[in-house]
């Protein structure tokens, strides 16, 4: 991309005003932002987590156990799928490595956390609790990870908590430890 064409992809608030985003543009920005929760303060990654879980619970109302598993790959697959190229998008718009409003990337660790994981309130505060600190904390190698560049290391540090943290919630869950 030259420096024309990346000039003209970053958000002019000269006027106060920003320039009005194409159809492409706003998709990106709803997805990387997942509809907004990107905007929350303080800690907007949290809250991406949090309205994930919440989500998730919900949607188990409506589908069975034996299809939860499948349900939650496929759906984070769907938001790496779509994050990265989003992710991308928006922090080349907003010219910063990994803008802390781009959350697609929580919602897609947060999910990995629950393959095969029941549903209860304990799993679901655990498995919130220990993604966070594995992406708050983010032990090696996932520091790496988010020098990939643009949405893939914006995404793939998150995707690797949440293997992180599934990985201790199945040991958790092994050893009954949840009870």
């Amino acid at each position: 991309m030259t420096t024309k064409n990346r000039a003209s992809n970053t958000l002019d608030r000269s006027a106060g005003v920003p320039p009005a985003l194409s159809p492409a543009s706003r998709w990106s920005t709803l997805v990387a932002t997942f509809f907004g929760i990107g905007h929350m303060h303080p800690g907007p990654g949290t809250w991406a987590s949090l309205a994930t879980v919440l989500l998730w619970w919900l949607l188990t109302r409506w589908v069975s156990s034996p299809w939860q598993p499948t349900t939650v790959c496929l759906l984070a697959c769907l938001a790496v799928a779509a994050g990265i190229p989003a992710a991308t998008r928006v922090s080349r718009a907003a010219a910063l490595k990994d803008p802390q409003f781009v959350v697609i990337d929580e919602v897609a660790g947060q999910l990995i956390t629950f393959i095969a994981v029941p549903v209860a309130w304990k799993s679901l505060l655990l498995g919130f609790i220990l993604f966070r600190g594995f992406d708050i904390v983010k032990p090696p190698p996932l520091r790496r990870l988010e020098r990939l560049r643009e949405g893939v290391g914006i995404v793939l540090d998150d995707v690797g908590a949440g293997l992180y943290a599934l990985a201790c919630m199945h040991i958790v869950l092994h050893f009954g430890l949840l009870k």
